[in-house]
C-alpha cells in the first residue's frame, strides 16, 4: 500500500448491534405485556365462570323452593326475594316470580304456576356480575276440591 494514498474505509458494526439489541429488548417487552394480560383475563374468566355456577344453583334452589310452595300448598307468592344460608351461596340475591293461571275443565280446576327464578351476583355493568335465570311451569289439576288421578 503507498503511503501517500488513504486506507480505504472499513464499515463498522458497532451501530447494528445497538439497533438489533433495541429491537430483541422491545419484542420481549410486548411478550411480557402480552403474558401478563392473558394471565389477568384468564383468571378473571376463571372467578365469573365460577360465580356462574353459583348463581345457576341458587336460581335452582329458588325454583325448588317455589315448586314445592306450589306442590304442597297449592299456592304461590307474586314475587319473593329469597336470603340463602350458608357460605357457599353467599352474596348472591334471588328472585322468585310466580304467575298463576286457573283454567276450568267440567268439574276439573286445572292452574297452571309459571315460575321465574333470577339469581344476581355483583353489580350490573361491572365484570363482577352474573345473572342466571330459569324458567319453567308447572301444572296442577283438582277434580271437586281433590287432586286429579290421571
Amino acid at each position: 500500500m503507498r503511503p501517500d494514498r488513504p486506507a480505504p474505509a472499513v464499515p463498522s458494526g458497532r451501530g447494528f448491534a445497538l439497533i438489533s439489541a433495541i429491537f430483541l429488548l422491545v419484542v420481549l417487552s410486548g411478550l411480557g405485556v402480552f403474558i401478563v394480560t392473558l394471565s389477568g383475563v384468564q383468571n378473571v374468566t376463571s372467578t365469573q365462570d365460577l360465580q356462574g355456577a353459583r348463581a345457576y344453583q341458587a336460581a335452582r334452589a329458588g325454583f325448588e323452593w317455589s315448586a314445592y310452595q306450589v306442590l304442597q300448598n297449592t299456592r304461590c307468592a307474586t314475587s319473593s326475594t329469597l336470603d340463602l344460608p350458608g357460605i357457599t351461596l353467599a352474596g348472591l340475591s334471588v328472585l322468585v316470580q310466580c304467575a298463576a293461571r286457573t283454567y276450568e275443565e267440567g268439574t276439573r280446576a286445572i292452574t297452571i304456576y309459571q315460575i321465574t327464578s333470577t339469581a344476581t351476583f355483583g353489580v350490573a355493568g361491572t365484570t363482577t356480575y352474573v345473572e342466571r335465570q330459569l324458567a319453567a311451569a308447572i301444572e296442577t289439576c283438582l277434580l271437586d276440591g281433590i287432586p286429579c288421578v290421571n
